[in-house]
């Protein structure tokens, strides 16, 4: 059952929540939809696919760099699949502990498809209802985004002063006040790599660039490496959902605690896979 959900969960973690209703068991439900989150949705992917290429690959583009950097990505993928299975396994063995059910799936009597009656049912109960959400959250969390970005009090805007506050703890996760863009990232997670642009160069709203190469220069300029692009992907891999997701998931277990866990657990995940991975390259430079 967990299976089928999760792979709703490659297109959006909202959907593959929905899609958790086929599961009758209750404990089992509630573990599908707790670790859905650790699937990357499409939202991640941009992202994921930019510092591959700009870090994790060779500079040139040919066929072996674009087979290599394919090759990341999916094992970055196939890690967040063995996260999802192990967090169940951990839930299922202690705070959700039960009996395992049986998964029966019944096929329903075979009838002629409606097709304006499907896409109707499809855009109005799916698609403006996802839609809807994102955007009663993504509205206002973008104004205040760009009251940051714009306020600026002693020179120094508010984005900037976020990022310095956070900076300790994006050091130890190895690396730096960007964790604000996840944050802020809230409402989408396509606007990430965005706002950690926005804060690195000091502007009021997003910046479009020509070429990759304008973009990795920034980067670098602010202290990147290969390690920390690593660090960067495995946070976004596993961190909390996006404000979609999280509307989601009170709708559908109507309990906050419930919601505070699935947002909680796999950004603990993340931080400590990102600490983890920053004390093992160290202690390895050292010898």
């Amino acid at each position: 059952n967990q299976a089928l959900t999760m792979a709703m969960g490659f297109g959006c973690n909202a959907a593959g929540i929905t899609g958790c209703r086929i599961i009758d068991s209750p404990r089992e439900r509630l573990i599908a939809m707790i670790t859905n989150s650790f699937v990357p949705c499409n939202g991640r992917l941009p992202l994921f696919i930019t510092l591959i290429l700009l870090f994790l690959c060779s500079s040139q583009q040919n066929a072996a760099s674009y087979a290599v950097s394919a090759l990341i990505l999916t094992l970055f993928i196939l890690l967040g699949i063995a996260m999802t299975f192990i967090t169940s396994y951990l839930l299922s063995a202690t705070i959700l502990k039960g009996v395992s059910s049986s998964f029966t799936l019944e096929l329903p009597p075979y009838r002629k498809p409606q097709i304006g009656k499907v896409i109707f049912r499809s855009v109005t109960d799916r698609t403006l209802f996802v839609l809807g959400r994102a955007a009663a959250v993504a509205a206002p969390a973008g104004f205040l985004l760009w009251i940051m970005a714009n306020t600026a009090p002693g020179n120094i805007s508010l984005l900037a002063r976020f990022s310095r506050f956070l900076d300790p703890l994006g050091r130890l996760m190895g690396m730096d006040g960007v964790i604000t863009a996840f944050i802020l990232g809230l409402p989408a997670n396509e606007i990430v790599l965005p706002i950690i642009l926005m804060a690195y160069t000091a502007q009021g709203s997003l910046t479009n660039f020509e070429n990759m190469g304008q973009l990795k220069e920034i980067l670098l300029l602010h202290g990147w490496t290969w390690k920390t692009a690593v660090c960067v992907l495995l946070f976004s891999l596993m961190h909390w959902p996006c404000s979609t997701t999280l509307i989601t998931l009170y709708k559908e277990t109507k309990s906050k605690w419930w919601t505070f866990v699935s947002a909680f657990l796999p950004a603990f995940c993340g931080a400590l896979c990102c600490i983890i991975f920053t004390v093992l390259t160290r202690l390895f430079q050292t010898f």
